[in-house]
């Protein structure tokens, strides 16, 4: 029994990386968590690692971007859990240009998986709790704190060149986060934002070889930083390093905890002392 015994928790983009790490320590500390990856696989592959260590898991693979994804979503945890306790929205790649170069379809693509995504989540959500909380209250039982937290960036507070389209979504996504702490007080909800600053994943720690790619919606995209350039990056944070997956995700689960029930419509910089 952890923490979070009895939760359900929904986390986007947890088939990898460190959606995957906050999925595991959800599940670790008691949470039964509804892992989503845009590919089955490696959401199963997640889902397994849960299980093998005696937690509770489902898959939801899909396009966070999808018109129907939001509603699928949230109807997997309340159909496999019975409820929705914590909502962690995590799916998000980047697509960088300088503004000159950028096209529609990038700045598009980025907000729309890094704030729409999120805002349809939340949208679907809302009904599920609203009718928990009515049913707790009628019932004259205390209403539990639920938890909403927003990945954001430390892009998304002090801007980065060649980002114009991620930082501009994940500056939207501390507006759409202060909003709901204000509109969702009242279901005893929570909601804050955690701003990663430079966590080593696939998407920032660029092969020995070369560069690499993902592929998203049949686009080719390349990720990965220069290591010259990642290794200068790092000596600017004050802890002297790049966080790791696990380190992201213990931030996360702060706002998680029953610890931070008094905690809403914060952002918190998980970046080893670089804050913009």
């Amino acid at each position: 029994m952890g923490n979070l015994a009895e939760k359900v928790a929904i986390v986007s983009g947890s088939g990898r990386g460190i959606g995957r790490s906050i999925a595991q320590k959800l599940a670790a500390e008691g949470a039964s968590v509804v892992v989503n990856d845009l590919d089955a696989e490696p959401a199963a592959e997640t889902v397994a690692t849960i299980r093998a260590a005696g937690g509770q898991a489902v898959a939801c693979p899909g396009n966070v971007t999808d018109d129907d994804f939001a509603q699928r979503f949230v109807g997997t945890a309340v159909d496999s859990f019975g409820g929705l306790d914590i909502i962690v929205n995590n799916a998000g790649y980047t697509w960088d240009s300088v503004i000159q170069k950028m096209a529609d379809e990038q700045w598009d693509a980025i907000l729309d998986v890094h704030l729409k995504a999120p805002f349809r989540i939340l949208r679907a959500a809302q009904p599920v709790i609203s009718a928990a909380v009515k049913t707790a209250r009628a019932a004259g039982a205390p209403v539990p704190c639920r938890k909403v937290v927003n990945i954001s960036s430390i892009a998304g507070l002090g801007g980065n060149a060649g980002q114009a389209n991620y930082a501009a979504a994940k500056a939207g996504i501390t507006g759409l986060s202060k909003t709901l702490a204000k509109e969702w007080g009242r279901y005893n909800v929570t909601v804050n934002s955690v701003a990663f600053g430079l966590i080593l994943t696939r998407l920032t720690e660029a092969p020995a070889g070369g560069d690499s790619a993902i592929k998203v919606a049949g686009r080719e995209i390349r990720v990965g930083v220069n290591p010259e350039l990642l290794s200068t990056l790092e000596q600017g944070i004050p802890l002297g390093r790049a966080g790791t997956p696990d380190e992201a995700a213990g931030a996360v689960y702060l706002l998680c905890t029953p610890e931070s029930d008094y905690v809403s419509g914060q952002t918190l910089v998980c970046g080893g002392g670089f804050l913009s």
